[in-house]
């Protein structure tokens, strides 16, 4: 069975406390769910939030409008008369997702009316929409404690509108109440009561439950789920995309989307590159850590016919397995580091590496694969590392109201080369000022995609900074600095980059 993922990033997603994308953006965010993420539809806005949102909409409708996949994009529209139609008419848009009540609570305590005169309401609006040639779908909002607490309601409702011009109803469970059990037995009760409606589900993730429930809701047979990249939206947010296509593409094999799961990881950070929101670690799928094995144990199992694998394989969403270095590395996670880079040792050089990688990893310093050459090369003293690249002075000035200046002295291959340059930060005049001196040589640098700065909770004035900067040339690769001031630690991560890259 083929079912619909309905991406909702741009409209329930933008709600996360804080978040606001820019109008390119929102455009980028488009294409790439559409063209390669490849979900089936995408809800872009709330109706008559601004001025802005309004644009933003408009510049999406025309781009789909270009493609012939118009049809895709919905909109947030509220039972407000001819309102939301208006607003949703003059974006360019051509589907409204019809925000009703679904629980009487709601009906009565917010709206103030009868079901039969929310009916009405919403009735009206469905004629309207049909006359403007905007396509319905309806939201029964608070739908999961509407049909606990009050199912004659929602049965009411529903009884009324099914034969309505509308394409989807959409459960949401509004306030993340549910659990598995519960999301399978009353999304069960609705498609055998109105068996052929097509029905979507709507997770909140309130306890961590949205992936399961959105899971249960399509075991129950539901044709459609939404998502958020990252799991964005109102307080706990919304069913994570990346996490719920994996969950489906092994766990379902009845039910199949055309999303290519191989553009999951793209999509995420460029919503945490727009959004300003970290992906935590340890998120399936997209965090940092979860195809990266610690255990020395498990380095040993992988060499030894791929013994700690999973159906999770990290190629399938474009990354690639690593293996952590600290105090639980074993010789095994140690040589795939070392093989990466193309360094090879000997069995009691290998040991000795070992354990000055275990003794750093007692003391809490985080160790990256690049970090391996200067630690052989300390620990063997030998020429493993070349120091090509020599700092041999900088200075750097930030005055006020005045754009920031850094002049550098740096030795390549013995030869001393100065300059200086203005930037929009220190770092960023350091930068400008080392691109200079290797334009000079004719040398493109790497490009930075990932600068992230720590510093220890509850840290003082004097704590050390932790720089680590992610670089692409070829492939991505991590170089670290460690000092009290943070221009410093991000100085020595880059002098780091510049001696590997001599190395290769």
């Amino acid at each position: 069975m083929r079912i619909e993922i309905m991406d909702t990033t741009l409209r329930d997603g933008e709600q996360t406390p804080g978040l606001a994308y820019k109008q390119h953006e929102k455009l980028t965010i488009a294409k790439i769910l559409l063209e390669e993420v490849k979900v089936d539809r995408i809800e872009v806005a709330s109706a008559n939030v601004s001025k802005g949102e309004l644009s933003s909409v408009q510049a999406i409708t025309s781009m789909c409008a270009k493609w012939g996949c118009l049809e895709k994009v919905e909109v947030l529209g509220f039972v407000d008369k001819t309102r939301s139609v208006d607003w949703i008419v003059s974006s360019g848009a051509k589907v409204i997702n019809l925000l009703c009540k679904g629980s009487l609570n709601h009906v009565t305590n917010q709206l103030r009316k009868t079901p039969e005169q929310h009916l009405e309401d919403i009735r009206f609006v469905i004629g309207y929409a049909t006359q403007k040639n905007i396509k319905i779908n309806v939201y029964l909002e608070d739908w999961s404690n509407g049909i606990i607490s009050s199912p004659e309601y929602v049965f009411f409702l529903m009884d009324a509108l099914k034969s309505e011009n509308i394409m989807r109803f959409m459960l949401p469970d509004t306030l993340g109440i549910l659990n598995a059990s519960q999301s399978f037995e009353l999304c069960r009760t609705m498609v055998e009561k109105y068996p052929g409606i097509k029905f979507d589900f709507h997770a909140h993730n309130d306890y961590d439950m949205a992936v399961a429930n959105s899971f249960m809701a399509l075991k129950a047979g539901f044709s459609g789920i939404h998502t958020a990249v990252n799991g964005l939206g109102e307080r706990a947010g919304n069913t994570p995309l990346s996490s719920i296509i994996g969950v489906i593409n092994d766990h379902l094999p009845e039910v199949e989307t055309g999303v290519d799961e191989s553009r999951l990881n793209s999509i995420s950070k460029l919503i945490e590159a727009f959004s300003g929101i970290r992906i935590p670690v340890n998120k399936p799928i997209i965090g940092e850590n979860v195809f990266t094995q610690t255990c020395g144990v498990h380095a040993d199992g992988d060499n030894k016919g791929n013994l700690y694998y999973n159906k999770l394989v990290p190629e399938r969403f474009g990354r690639l397995r690593k293996y952590a270095l600290g105090k639980t590395s074993g010789k095994a996670s140690i040589l795939k580091n070392l093989e990466e880079l193309g360094i090879f040792l000997e069995n009691d050089a290998i040991a000795r590496v070992t354990e000055r990688i275990v003794e750093l990893g007692d003391k809490k310093e985080s160790i990256t694969t690049e970090d391996l050459p200067f630690i052989v090369s300390d620990v063997l003293g030998n020429d493993i590392l070349t120091e090509k690249v020599k700092l041999k002075n900088y200075y750097i000035c930030h005055a006020q109201d005045l754009r920031p200046v850094a002049t550098l002295k740096i030795e390549i291959d013995d030869v001393v080369y100065e300059e200086t340059a203005t930037g929009d930060g220190q770092y960023d005049a350091f930068m400008k000022a080392l691109s200079k001196v290797y334009a000079h040589l004719g040398k493109p640098l790497p490009t930075l995609v990932d600068y992230i700065v720590t510093i220890p909770p509850g840290g003082k004035t004097n704590a050390l900074v932790e720089t680590v900067i992610t670089w692409h040339k070829d492939k991505e690769f991590k170089t670290r600095g460690l000092d009290s001031d943070q221009t410093a630690s991000s100085i020595k991560a880059t002098v780091k980059m510049l001696n590997l890259i001599e190395i290769d």
